[in-house]
Formats: C-alpha cells, sequence, structure tokens
C-alpha cells in the first residue's frame, strides 16, 4: 500500500510538471490570448471542487480501488486535452475534465496515503508529497527538453497517461477491495462523523497552499520586475522552490504526526521569515536564500494537515474526511496568486511578499485554536514504532 501511495504520487507530479512547462505551447495551439487563457484556467477549480466532495463519498462507499481510477483518468484526460485544445470552448472543456480528474485523484491519493500510514505505523504522508514535488521537477525538465527538440505538444502528456494508466493498474493489485469496514455503533455514536473539524484543519490547509502557491506563481515575476533576472535566470526561482520542497518533504518525512502542533508553527515561522527576506532581498542570490526558507517552511505544512486529519478518522469516512480538507485547502491553492496579484497592484511586488508573510502569521496564530477545536490533535498517542522499519507492507 505504501508503494500505491509514493506510485500515485509521483505521476500526479509527473503530470504537472508537464502541465506547467507546456502552458505557453497550449495557448499558442488553443489561440487564445493572455485574458482568454485566464478565463479558461478557471475552469480547472471549476472541475475540481465538485469532484473532490464527490470522490470522497465514492472512496467511502466502494473503497480504495476508485483511487487506481482517478489516477488513470487524469493521465487520459491531459493528453485528451494535447491533442483537441485547439479553441478557446476546446481548451475551456479540456481545463474543466482536467480539474474533475485532478481533484479527484488529489483526494484519492491522500486517502491512500493516510490509510498506508495508518497500517505501516510509520510515517508516508509528508514523503509521499516529496514524491509528487520531484516528479513536478522533472516532469517540467523533461517537457522542456521535449519541446525544444520540436516534438509535438502532445508527446509528454501521452507518455504521462501511459504511466497513469500502468501505475493505476499495479494499484488495483496491491490496493485492498471493497469499502473498509464501518466502526461499531457504539463508537459511531460517541465519536460520530462531523464535517465541522475537518473544515477548520482546511482553513488551516488554505494559508498554507495560498502561501506555496504564492510562491510557486509569481517568484519568476519577482525576479524579472524587482531584480532585473533575464530570461534565462527567471526559470530558476520556481525550480529552487519545487525542488527545496521535494527535499524538505523527504527529510522531514519521519516526524510524523504527533508532532503536528510544532511542525506547523515552526513551518509557519520559516515561512514568513522567507517571505520576508524575499521582500527586501537586494540581489538574486539573497532572494533565492529567502525562496529557499519558504519552500522548506511551507513545505510540511500542508502534509501535516492531511495526516491530522487522517490519523483517527474512522475508515468508513476517511474518503470524505479528507475530501472536505483537500476541497477547503484547494481555495487557498486558487487565490493564493490571485491575492498577490492585488497587493503587487496596491504596493508593488514587495509589498506583495510582505503580504505573503503574513498569510504564514496568521497559519501560526491560528494554527493552536483551530486544532485544539476541531480535536482532531488532542490525542498523545503511544511513540510510534516504525523507527527501524524498512520494508514497506505488501
Amino acid at each position: 500500500m505504501v508503494r500505491s501511495a509514493y506510485a500515485a504520487f509521483a505521476v500526479f507530479g509527473a503530470f504537472w510538471g508537464v502541465w506547467g512547462a507546456s502552458v505557453p505551447r497550449v495557448q499558442r495551439q488553443a489561440g487564445v490570448d493572455a485574458g482568454e487563457l485566464g478565463v479558461a484556467l478557471l475552469f480547472v477549480g471549476a472541475g475540481a471542487l465538485p469532484a473532490m466532495l464527490l470522490v470522497g463519498r465514492a472512496l467511502d462507499r466502494w473503497g480504495l480501488r476508485v483511487a487506481p481510477l482517478t489516477i488513470g483518468a487524469l493521465g487520459v484526460a491531459g493528453a485528451g486535452l494535447a491533442l483537441t485544445a485547439r479553441s478557446l470552448p476546446a481548451l475551456c472543456v479540456g481545463l474543466a475534465l482536467v480539474g474533475a480528474t485532478s481533484g479527484a485523484a488529489d483526494v484519492a491519493e491522500n486517502a491512500v496515503a493516510g490509510r498506508a500510514e495508518k497500517v505501516a505505523d510509520r510515517p508516508v504522508i509528508t514523503r509521499a508529497h516529496g514524491m509528487f514535488s520531484l516528479h513536478v521537477v522533472l516532469g517540467s525538465l523533461a517537457t522542456g527538453l521535449v519541446s525544444a527538440a520540436g516534438w509535438p505538444l502532445a508527446v509528454p502528456f501521452v507518455v504521462v497517461a501511459v504511466l497513469s494508466v500502468a501505475v493505476g493498474v499495479a494499484m488495483v493489485r496491491d490496493l485492498p477491495a471493497g469499502a473498509a469496514p464501518r466502526a461499531p455503533a457504539a463508537a459511531r455514536s460517541a465519536g460520530g462523523w462531523r464535517v465541522a473539524p475537518f473544515v477548520l484543519v482546511g482553513v488551516l490547509g488554505s494559508l498554507a497552499f495560498a502561501s506555496e502557491n504564492a510562491h510557486q506563481s509569481w517568484s519568476a515575476v519577482f525576479a524579472t520586475d524587482e531584480l532585473g533576472a533575464g530570461g534565462g535566470l527567471s526559470a530558476v526561482p520556481p525550480a529552487v522552490f519545487a525542488g527545496t520542497v521535494a527535499i524538505t518533504r523527504f527529510a522531514a518525512g519521519g516526524l510524523g504526526v504527533d508532532h503536528a502542533r510544532a511542525i506547523l508553527l515552526t513551518g509557519a515561522t520559516v515561512a514568513a521569515a522567507g517571505a520576508l527576506v524575499i521582500a527586501v532581498a537586494p540581489t538574486l542570490l539573497v532572494a533565492g536564500v529567502g525562496l529557499a526558507l519558504a519552500a522548506v517552511g511551507t513545505a510540511v505544512l500542508f502534509p501535516t494537515l492531511v495526516g491530522v486529519a487522517s490519523r483517527d478518522v474512522d475508515e468508513a469516512h476517511r474518503g470524505r474526511a479528507i475530501s472536505v480538507v483537500t476541497a477547503v485547502s484547494y481555495l487557498g491553492f486558487v487565490v493564493g496568486p490571485v491575492y498577490v496579484g492585488l497587493w503587487a497592484d496596491a504596493t508593488g511586488l514587495r509589498g506583495a511578499m510582505v503580504a505573503v508573510a503574513a498569510l504564514a502569521v496568521a497559519l501560526f496564530v491560528l494554527a493552536p485554536p483551530l486544532l485544539r477545536t476541531s480535536g482532531l490533535a488532542v490525542r498523545v498517542p503511544p511513540a510510534p514504532n516504525w523507527v527501524g522499519k524498512t520494508a514497506d507492507p505488501e
């Protein structure tokens, strides 16, 4: 099951790496201007949010084998987009399908990782997210090479589609069939299923995602407009950010959710410090240091929150729990770049970076009371016994 979680996150990251590097070519193929592209991109969120909530119920009803279907569907939807997006309407339809399959895959793979972490009794979620970040970088670099070689736009998307279907087939063999058994009636009446605690965790996730995507989306613009970086150098900051996120998630993956409060407070502090360093950076090198700090801080936030939500949830409700946290958090992912844009218009990009630091400060302030109110991080479990384990469970 652990292998399935890692494989799902790897192919998910590869898809988004391919997409991020392909956006200019997709725009040219569809024949749309910047404004029309912005409208089309809204369809990603329009497709993702309802799919996130629906797939949570599907996971609870039919079990984790829903996840392979979502992973394969994402790859196929991406290939379909690359082959058919030759007008604005076709681009919008394609992006809505990509958003829906991506949102479903996001929830499903986090549910698989949460279940794997519980079964293996050792950290899985943060390292699975590290696999995502690593393969975003690899997918982006590979797509750049394909583009430079003059190969068709669809080539990297088709490759990822094949990989997605292959991973889905392997996951079907690895994951348990059927829905998880429901908890005994007494346990259900004592704990029940309440959406509010997971909404509170999702609010923290939205702050984490807003900060993370703000840096990922605006770091190249900051390097160009504020520090005069040339075309080649402007591509370095997003790569530094994504690479540092991946390294941090692999390095911090062993901490586990038992230290959730300390991880969140430390991560928020480091993320705020990094954004402030960027805001006052006189050179690209100093900005790179700040960006690396911001990446280290934000990298641990959302995986830790998924772990908090997943740790003690009844297996019969795991899908819905993860879907609520992910959907609410996704709002921050969508709003983050817009938030920076509005502050940049009002105060300039340096002032916008101070506003990004404020997001991390808000998470620092809100994390303790929201976690306490949710009741999801109050239990102090026995000492974990994953130390020394090396083999993944079958």
